[in-house]
């Protein structure tokens, strides 16, 4: 898979993307990561790639033409790769989407300041997406939570592919069972007994009737979106 960035901020990239797994993933050559800086087509002699909105208002927008510009050069180099706009207006990020995400390359566009020229988002982005019902200072850190959820779903990024398997937000809707390890015993409390016992049809039983009891407790809305499809809702 090809993941390029498209940022005014290469080096936060590389740095991230160097670390862990995402690293050992680049090593491996299950993923190839690229950085796109669209002060390398700004016009000289400021290469400026913000300026002030028309209509007034607050803060700075980024310019079409740089940002226009790096996505051609940065498709030229993954054609069938799926642009993507980290922005609050997108549709909210899941594990499905990682899920489709996966099977593309992926071009992200990370905008600063109030946003990016809406010609571009009209012309050349194929999907908008968000992290949450929040504002952060930039793209990066949001793309960073994109590409970690994605990458980790190729073969031979997780070193046990039961990981993906039996993880949060699965096609249950459910959350994950707590974990312990070891030692069995602390001053803050023991491992269950189910989980010393060895009988997997009650350690399996145990992990489902925990994982309902934590959804419902802490996302119940998980639990209503479940019901909702499974009749039919959207």
């Amino acid at each position: 898979m090809k993941i390029t960035f498209i940022t005014i901020f290469p080096e936060m990239v590389r740095s991230f993307c160097a670390e862990s797994l995402l690293g050992k993933a680049q090593s491996s050559g299950a993923i190839n990561i690229s950085v796109v800086n669209p002060r390398d087509f700004a016009s000289p002699p400021h290469f400026k790639v913000d300026d002030t909105p028309y209509g007034g208002g607050a803060g700075m927008v980024m310019l079409a033409e740089p940002l226009l510009a790096s996505i051609r050069h940065a498709r030229s180099h993954s054609p069938g790769a799926k642009v993507i706009l980290m922005t609050p207006s997108g549709s909210v990020f899941s594990q499905n989407i990682a899920r489709k995400f996966s099977a593309n390359d992926l071009i992200f566009v990370c905008g600063r300041y109030e946003g990016i020229d809406q010609r571009v988002i009209e012309t050349a982005i194929d999907d908008q997406c968000s992290i949450g019902d929040f504002v952060l200072m930039g793209g990066e850190a949001a793309a960073f939570c994109v590409v970690e959820a994605t990458v980790r779903l190729l073969p031979g990024v997780l070193g046990n592919s039961q990981s993906i398997a039996e993880e949060s937000f699965d096609e249950t809707g459910l959350l994950e069972a707590p974990c312990y390890s070891r030692p069995i015993s602390l001053p803050e409390g023991d491992v269950p007994a189910v989980l010393q016992s060895g009988n997997h049809k009650l350690i399996a039983e145990w992990k489902l009737e925990q994982r309902c009891e934590i959804t419902k407790r802490n996302r119940a809305d998980l639990i209503e979106k479940k019901e909702n499809q499974t009749n039919g809702k959207t």
